[in-house]
């Protein structure tokens, strides 16, 4: 009896030792597994890293970029102020050679109220345009 039941115990610790070599193989086949997934990690990693390391310089050309474009774009809209300013003067002017011109043809032609006279006399005419032009000649001399 004494038999059998050491042939039970030494089965039984065989039967264990078969379950714990299996285990020990299936950890094995985990740890690989792992060790792989470690290595593909540490690749996808690098990978990150270099790829933020190319957009912060492409962030930091686009930085030089807007900061270019804001100068050019400062200087083009002082410049298209400074336009806007010198062709305000120019139809300021116009317009005051248009009053002034307004003032010589009024002169020269007679008003409708004035139907009994026939026409400004040429020396009325002449001093209307005289005065006209003395105008523009010293609006011309302070402009200059």
């Amino acid at each position: 009896m004494s038999h059998t039941f050491a042939l039970v115990i030494e089965s039984l610790v065989a039967v264990l030792l078969m379950l714990t070599i299996g285990y020990c193989w299936l950890l094995n086949k985990r740890l690989l597994r792992l060790k792989a997934d470690e290595q593909s990690l540490k690749a996808t990693i690098g990978e990150l890293i270099t790829v933020t390391e190319i957009a912060e310089r492409a962030i930091g050309g686009l930085k030089l970029t807007v900061r270019e474009v804001n100068d050019n774009l400062g200087r083009d809209i002082a410049s298209a102020t400074a336009l806007s300013d010198h062709l305000r003067k120019q139809l300021a002017e116009g317009d005051n050679v248009l009053r002034r011109l307004s003032k010589i043809v009024a002169a020269a032609r007679p008003s409708s109220e004035q139907t009994d006279e026939p026409v400004l006399s040429a020396a009325r005419a002449n001093a209307a345009a005289a005065e006209a032009f003395a105008e523009r000649r010293r609006h011309s001399g302070l402009a200059a």
